[in-house]
């Protein structure tokens, strides 16, 4: 059932068919959707109701698009929903991250090719048995882009969670005796970075039979602070912008040659 005024528009996003393209970066802060959209050919503004802002343009002749999902699994398997109902079969990911390996410095990339289901919206799609885990051809295609680019890239599994304050204070929570030991248990087992968002995109692109992908800017990591070494914090999230899109345009001539 669609709730939207306009029937032709989904209920969230406020786009319909013909107003996304197959290819989409989602974002979670709607003010990074401009900046993303600066990359496409002939950028148009298609909606901007509440925390979900589209763009769509183009990227080498193909119509693409980017979607701010807003904070945390809820509202961005909303988008990813309303985006397959509108049109759209691909989907990156692009975010901040905190990273919890010592190696993993602030303003590197992460790609994610798995993430830890540390989250509640997955359990309203799929047991806790099912993995969360990224589309091979575009993890593949994010790699080749940060290695062209020369970005200093780390691939692997990230920790995705609701509370942000409980990844950062988990200490003053009720459940700390839950949060710091899952905490260390995901170090042991070389999970490279924080989020939000991955885990809820993974489970349902695998529900809804679509490709997704993450990578992120690590924004600073606090095992680093904690061993006393360099840990600057940085915001710029350009190069894993830049990332996303280079990848997108891999995934474009990809399909274009297998005629998908």
């Amino acid at each position: 059932m669609n709730y939207s005024e306009n029937p032709n528009k989904q209920y969230h996003i406020q786009v319909g068919k013909g107003d996304v393209g197959r290819y989409v970066i989602l974002p979670g802060d709607p003010k990074r959707c401009a900046k993303i959209a600066k990359y496409f050919d002939a950028p148009v503004l298609m909606a901007d109701n509440r925390e979900y802002v589209t763009y769509t343009g183009y990227l080498d002749g193909e119509k693409v698009s980017v979607t701010s999902t807003g904070i945390g699994g809820p509202s961005a398997s909303i988008a990813m929903e309303e985006l397959v109902m509108s049109g759209a079969d691909t989907f990156i990911r692009i975010g901040t991250c905190g990273g919890m390996q010592l190696d993993v410095k602030s303003g590197d990339v992460v790609i994610a090719n798995g993430a830890i289901r540390m989250e509640g919206t997955t359990r309203e799609y799929a047991p806790i048995e099912f993995p969360a885990v990224a589309d091979i051809h575009l993890t593949n295609a994010l790699m080749e882009s940060a290695r062209e680019m020369g970005a200093p890239y780390h691939v692997g599994v990230v920790q995705c969670k609701d509370s942000f304050y409980g990844q950062h204070s988990p200490e003053r929570m009720p459940v700390s005796y839950e949060l710091l030991n899952k905490w260390e248990a995901w170090k042991r087992l070389g999970c490279l970075a924080s989020e939000m968002e991955s885990a809820a995109l993974f489970v349902v692109a695998s529900h809804l039979r679509v490709r997704a992908g993450s990578c992120f800017l690590v924004v600073a990591n606090q095992e680093r602070e904690k061993e006393g070494l360099e840990n600057p914090v940085v915001h710029d999230t350009d190069m894993a912008v830049r990332v996303a899109v280079g990848a997108i345009r891999k995934l474009i001539e990809a399909d274009k040659k297998a005629g998908k």
